[in-house]
């Protein structure tokens, strides 16, 4: 990773970065279709592919040092493009070392213990990307714009009422800060889509037979509610984004600039995690130059005694060779 690479990403997250402390207006703070104008539509590919094979070395590094785990928060409204997020920006990755979780509707045994449980039960281990399609956050957003789930979560009354909000801000924040206390990054993303943008996509979905499956009625009924989630959202973006887990607003209208600004947060806070991939002792580096001797020793008449390194050498030299026949081609400065 150079210190180039690191900084365009950096400068690429920026602006969608939720500053911890500030109040945030969604509609008039964050715009859905927004896309940094120096990245182009027709780039994106190459950029993303380069953002998911920094994402696989640094998933393996993450998984051999085994120190750190990383949670990745998606919130989204029907339609955000949280699916095709994670499809799309975890397609390189070992998917031994990730796993997706989707929260729908509570059940009577979730229901029958604190409402944070039922997401504890799915944190990473370390050395895991953990990714929650939909998560804790829920009880924020869905709960409040819908009271009557509240109601279904049995609590006590005088654990109900005005102040319940600003409790569950407190305590997701406690719990958040007790995570990465221990090791375990938070990476939380909200994607934001325009109302006009989800309409269309509520049209894909009626109008092609292989998307029918997707499309609910309480999708259409949820976004008669749209004024009433914006400003949910908006309060619990000003109330939960901390220094030690801050939420980026992802521009979700276009679909390609939301993955690349979410390859970019993820590898962003692996780049700030740098796992490393553990050394070895000195005995146990002499106990491997025995083992590699005796493999050596093994290798058949004409056959090179370490084939991996002959191969390697092999590339090596043919890389040389293109970028010398490429400098040749090239004209030469003026």
């Amino acid at each position: 990773m150079t210190d180039q690479r690191a900084a365009r990403i950096a400068r690429l997250i920026k602006p969608l970065r939720v500053k911890p402390g500030s109040k945030v207006n969604l509609a008039k703070d964050f715009d859905p279709g927004y896309k940094a104008g120096y990245v182009k539509k027709k780039d994106a590919s190459q950029i993303m592919r380069n953002g998911i094979a920094m994402l696989c070395d640094y998933q393996a590094r993450l998984a051999a040092q085994d120190r750190y785990g990383v949670l990745v928060c998606l919130q989204a409204l029907d339609a955000g493009g949280k699916d095709g997020t994670i499809r799309h920006v975890m397609s390189g990755v070992n998917p031994q070392g990730v796993h997706v979780t989707g929260f729908k509707v509570p059940s009577a045994e979730e229901l029958d213990h604190d409402y944070l449980w039922r997401y504890a039960r799915h944190l990473p281990a370390r050395g895991d990307i953990a990714i929650f399609n939909r998560s804790h956050y829920e009880e924020v957003l869905v709960v409040r714009v819908h009271p009557e789930n509240l109601d279904r979560q049995k609590l006590p009354e005088d654990a109900k009422g005005d102040g319940v909000w600003r409790r569950r801000y407190r305590e997701i924040n406690d719990w958040e800060r007790y995570l990465t206390d221990n090791g375990f990054r938070l990476v939380k993303m909200f994607l934001n889509l325009s109302e006009e943008e989800q309409r269309t996509r509520f049209f894909k979905r009626l109008d092609l037979p292989e998307k029918n499956w997707k499309f609910s009625a309480a999708d259409v009924r949820e976004r008669q509610r749209w004024d009433d989630y914006q400003e949910a959202f908006s309060q619990m973006l000003s109330a939960t984004s901390t220094p030690w887990a801050p939420w980026y607003v992802i521009p979700a209208d276009h679909k390609w600039f939301a993955r690349l600004c979410a390859a970019a947060v993820l590898v962003h806070t692996l780049i700030d995690i740098d796992p490393q991939y553990p050394r070895v002792s000195q005995e146990r580096h002499e106990q491997l130059l025995l083992v590699k001797g005796e493999l050596e020793a093994q290798a058949p008449e004409g056959a090179p005694a370490d084939p991996f390194a002959a191969r390697q050498a092999t590339k090596a030299g043919a890389a040389h060779a293109r970028a010398s026949e490429k400098a040749k081609a090239s004209p030469p400065a003026t």
